[in-house]
């Protein structure tokens, strides 16, 4: 087995052990038996059971810029944040557990707000902030700092993924759907001219 061969079904054990379990499932010895290593051959890889975590968490930011930059958004300023925001919505009851890894876990590295995101680092906020800047400068949204207000929308959308996905929504699926939507639509509604 290559390094990068092995590499990559390290990868791939641990994101299926978070998918299937959630990152608590994601130890050493469990990755390495599912690979078929010894743990200690997995610390030629990752320095740490942190490392994998982090590595896990960045691909899942990687996926969801990829979708981000590659979703079709069209209509207005409101509608566009709106698609964005689905598109949140989709990554997250796809991948639950990876979600929740990439946004509530505390990790070395995360970027951290204000700084790095006004520095344009986070592909996962830049294009809600794009369209959030557009609006402002159109006239459509009332003056004001767009990247708190892109940091206002992440925390509120996350927030109620979050909530869903603990458990503390009795919803199904399609209603909480609906919700979010509303929700987004209410905040939208708040910051127009």
């Amino acid at each position: 087995m290559t390094e990068s061969a092995t590499a990559l079904k390290i990868a791939r054990a641990a994101r299926r052990l978070l998918d299937a379990e959630g990152a608590d499932a994601v130890t050493m010895r469990r990755v390495a038996k599912a690979v078929g290593i010894t743990p200690m051959a997995l610390y030629r890889h990752y320095k740490d059971r942190e490392g994998l975590l982090n590595a896990l968490a960045d691909e899942g930011f990687e996926e969801l810029a990829a979708r981000l930059n590659g979703a079709t958004v069209s209509g207005g300023v409101d509608e566009r944040l709106g698609q964005l925001g689905d598109v949140y919505l989709d990554h997250a009851l796809e991948h639950p557990r990876l979600f929740e890894l990439m946004f509530l876990k505390p990790r070395p590295g995360a970027r951290r707000y204000p700084e790095d995101f006004r520095a344009g680092l986070s592909p996962t906020a830049n294009p809600a902030a794009a369209v959030i800047c557009e609006g402002m400068e159109s006239g459509y949204f009332r003056p004001g700092d767009a990247w708190e207000i892109t940091f206002e929308v992440g925390a509120l959308i996350q927030g109620l993924i979050l909530l869903y996905l603990g458990g503390r929504m009795s919803f199904s699926a399609e209603e909480f759907r609906a919700f979010y939507q509303r929700a987004l639509r209410r905040y939208v509604d708040g910051i127009r001219s």
